[in-house]
Order: structure tokens, then sequence, then C-alpha cells
């Protein structure tokens, strides 16, 4: 079961690490235009996700 949990953690934070670069990627793509809205959202989201991943690897490391 320890091993399931430890495979799940790679695979979220491999995950949310390739979202942020494609959320960065397309946001290079267009320039970065967008209204503050929009622009305040991909920051929001891309904080949320690299937090996560911060805290699934430290707890991870904590862990074993």
């Amino acid at each position: 079961m320890k091993m399931l949990s430890g495979f799940t953690r790679i695979l979220v934070v491999t995950g949310n690490i390739f979202f942020v670069l494609w959320i960065l990627y397309n946001g290079i793509n267009e320039g970065f235009a967008g209204t503050l809205i929009e622009k305040l959202s991909y920051i929001s989201l891309m904080v949320l996700l690299t937090l996560n991943s911060v805290l699934l690897m430290r707890k991870h490391k904590s862990t074993v």
C-alpha cells in the first residue's frame, strides 16, 4: 500500500510540473496577452499547483 501511495504521489507531482510548463509555454506563445482576470487566474493556478507539488515532495521525504 505504501508503494502505491508513493507511486501516486510521484505521478501527481509530475502531472503538476507538466501542467505548469504547459501553461507557461502557452503564455509565452501568446505574449502573455489577456485580461487582468485571466492573468490572475493563471498565476493563482500555477501557484496552487507549485505549492501542491512542493508539499507532496516534502511529505514524501518526511515519511520515508
